[in-house]
């Protein structure tokens, strides 16, 4: 999996919280940009299409939370991954993650090599479903085009 493909949005009010990021990704070829608050990091989505996004939960303008909700309720932004980067490490606060539809959660503090990880373990995953939803469109295309498939 090529890294330099990817383009991922850290989204964090605090600049040494998104400097520290920036910092770990550096030795990526990861395209990396930056929003301050929930309400551009929704514009910047939209924008840019991100392949994943770095989101922290306490943000002004809007939480982390009600933007992975607003990620998850439009069929543009959806499948995006999201791991949820805070402070915060409560089961309680998990839980609402999980429930605003975050794919990961990290606690501050941050291992570089743990977040590298996780990064690309969502990105593989993301790019496994969407060759399976390309497979899936194409025989679909097929089965309607009266084309059998191959046997196997």
């Amino acid at each position: 999996m090529n890294s330099n493909q990817f383009k991922i949005l850290i989204a964090d009010d605090n600049p040494q919280g998104a400097e520290l990021l920036e910092a770990y990704l550096a030795e990526t070829d990861f395209l990396v940009k930056t929003a301050g608050d929930g309400e551009q990091t929704l514009k910047m989505v939209s924008e840019w299409n991100p392949d994943l996004i770095l989101l922290d939960i306490m943000m002004p303008r809007m939480s982390g939370f009600e933007v992975c909700k607003r990620l998850r309720s439009n069929a543009q932004t959806k499948t995006i991954p999201v791991i949820m980067v805070t402070a915060l490490d409560q089961l309680a606060d998990v839980e609402r993650a999980v429930d605003a539809g975050t794919d990961d959660f990290i606690s501050k503090p941050i291992k570089q090599n743990e977040l590298l990880l996780r990064i690309n373990a969502l990105l593989k995953a993301r790019h496994s479903a969407n060759d399976l939803a390309r497979t899936l469109t194409y025989l679909e295309a097929l089965q309607l085009s009266g084309i059998q498939s191959p046997a196997r």
